[in-house]
Order: C-alpha cells, then sequence, then structure tokens
C-alpha cells in the first residue's frame, strides 16, 4: 500500500500514558507514534502486557493521556468538548475483546445494538429503529429472531458478532478491534475475521485491529506495528514485516508461530528468548529490549533507540540495524 496517496484518519504522535503505582511509575505507553490511513488495517501486535491495548484505549481517548497527541481527521481527540465527543463517537467505535464483559445482560439484543442508534437520534421512529436492528443483524450473519433474546443465551462468537453490530449501528468510519478474537474458540476465530474483513469492504471501513495472533494479524492488516513494553519497534506493511523483520523482538515473535507442515517445522529454528525482562515500572535508560537480546551491546543498554525509517515505509526502533 503506498501511504503517500492515503490520506490520514488517526495520527498518534509521541503519545504516553503513565500510572501511578506503589512502586513507582508504570510507563504503559511511552513515545508511540503512528498514523493510520482511510481505508486501511493497521495491525498491532505483541506480548500480553505490552500496552498495546492501552495505546488504543487512550488514542481513542477512553483514558487520559499523560502526553503527546492523538489527532482524529486533524482534531485532538484529547481537546474535544461534549458536542464533539459526541459527534466523534458517531465516527469512531470499539469492539472489545471479552464478548461476555462487553454486554449488558439485562438488555435484549435489539437495545444493544439499538443505544447508539439511540443515543445519536439515528432513527425516524420505532419502525425504524427495529429495520436498522434487523439489518444490522443481518449483516452480521445472526437472524431476526435474536433481536429479543439476551446475551447469555448466545455463544462467545454470536456474541461478538453482537458487538460488531452495535459497533456499526452508528455507521461509522474507524473501528478499533481490541483482541477480538482472542476469546473465542480458534474453529470461530477465522470467520469474526473474514466478517470484519467483508464489512471492510462494503462500508470502506479503517481498523486499528490489536491482537497477539500474528498470523491471523497478517490475514487482516495493510501494515503492522510491534509493540515491546510500551514503545513500537517495528513498523511497516504486513508482507514486508513477515519476509523481512529487522528488529530482533519481530524476529523471535515471528520464529514463534506455527507452521502446519511437519517437514519444515522440524527443519526450521526458533528463536528463544533468555534473559530477563525490563520493568515497565521506571524503566532504565536504553533499549528495553536489551535484557533479552543476544546481540545487545553497550549502546543498547544506555541510550534509547529511536523509531526511525531504515526504507521507505519500514521503521525499527534498533540502533544495530
Amino acid at each position: 500500500m503506498n501511504t503517500q496517496d492515503r490520506q490520514p484518519l488517526l495520527e498518534v504522535r509521541d503519545l504516553k500514558k503513565y500510572f501511578k503505582s506503589a512502586g513507582g511509575t508504570l510507563k504503559a505507553v511511552d513515545g508511540v507514534s503512528f498514523t493510520i490511513y482511510k481505508g486501511e488495517t493497521l495491525g498491532m501486535v505483541g506480548e500480553s502486557g505490552c500496552g498495546k491495548t492501552t495505546c488504543g484505549r487512550t488514542a481513542m481517548g477512553v483514558y487520559p493521556k499523560t502526553g503527546g497527541l492523538s489527532l482524529f481527521d486533524g482534531e485532538d481527540v484529547h481537546a474535544m468538548d461534549r458536542a464533539a465527543r459526541l459527534k466523534f463517537t458517531s465516527r469512531a467505535q470499539i469492539i472489545y475483546q471479552d464478548p461476555y464483559a462487553s454486554l449488558d445482560p439485562r438488555m435484549t439484543v435489539a437495545d444493544i445494538i439499538a443505544e447508539g442508534i439511540d443515543i445519536h437520534g439515528l432513527a425516524s421512529g420505532r419502525n425504524d429503529r427495529t429495520k436498522r436492528v434487523y439489518e444490522l443483524l443481518d449483516q452480521v450473519g445472526l437472524n431476526t429472531e435474536h433481536a429479543n433474546r439476551f446475551a447469555h443465551e448466545f455463544s462467545g462468537g454470536q456474541r461478538q458478532r453482537i458487538g460488531i453490530a452495535r459497533a456499526l449501528a452508528v455507521d461509522p468510519e474507524f473501528i478499533m478491534c481490541d483482541e477480538p478474537i482472542s476469546a473465542l474458540d480458534v474453529s470461530i476465530q477465522a470467520q469474526i475475521v473474514n466478517l470484519l474483513i467483508r464489512l471492510q469492504k462494503e462500508r470502506g471501513l479503517t481498523y486499528l485491529f490489536i491482537a497477539h495472533d500474528l498470523a491471523m494479524v497478517k490475514h487482516i492488516s495493510d501494515r503492522i506495528a510491534v509493540m515491546y513494553l510500551g514503545s513500537l519497534v517495528e513498523l511497516t506493511e504486513s508482507t514486508r514485516l513477515y519476509e523481512n523483520p529487522v528488529h530482533p523482538y519481530t524476529r523471535a515473535l515471528l520464529s514463534a508461530i506455527p507452521i502446519p507442515d511437519p517437514d519444515v517445522e522440524l527443519s526450521r529454528t526458533r528463536i528463544e528468548l533468555k534473559g530477563e525482562v525490563t520493568s515497565p515500572i521506571d524503566p532504565p535508560p536504553g533499549c528495553r529490549f536489551a535484557g533479552r537480546c543476544s546481540k545487545a551491546c553497550d549502546k543498547c543498554r544506555t541510550e534509547t533507540p529511536a523509531l526511525r525509517e531504515i526504507e521507505p515505509g519500514h521503521f525499527a526502533a534498533c540502533h544495530l540495524v
């Protein structure tokens, strides 16, 4: 994808989100920068606890920022007044990780899906409201008879489809998919990802797709950002990342992906990470991956590497690249 020909929708610049803890300052997101262009999917991957969900929620204004800037279509997300925030939520929505906890058990499916419609006054009457709900159920692969049921009557995959319908109800341009498949059975994950891809094509949606399943992220993403302990370490096009990873952490992650070919799986070498994980609480200077990197030098332990463009469209934060 040639990003030079695309219009930026979400621009994140040096974003920081810190939390105070008994042991010091937890730097969950520490100087992250990226741009998501209209119509694309940016995948964000990393180990559990690396800060990718916190980064996404801070960029969306769900969490107040500690520093930096998040611009949605040129407007500062964290400086919006009540009216601007309401308009923003009609253009940007979130699909949550847990389809069990994110749906109100006391509301019917119809009321869950129509909540955004009601808040933004998108229906001209009750019949129009019901029609919209039925259309959304059909788009996500559910039946109209499901409208009057409650969330506990559905499987995990069906609940996530309800969550997707709820996000689509206000006809957004941008959706943050916060690990939308991690709580689902493997057999259902591909169905949900394929549904998201189809909806993107039909509606011209833009996604931030957060996950730790690298194989699935490759399937849906145009570009991929790799995150480690609150910082981005590599960012490039999906195909290029898998064919030519340059950061040692990215290489280790990719080597852990199982390949469904016994001969290839037995012959390839997996990179095992050893050493100590740097604490995200008041971390010392230097690269946060240095304690687990077999190639780390003295500079890696004293100077924090900046995310820089090593070739057109390919960014990495590593002194050795």
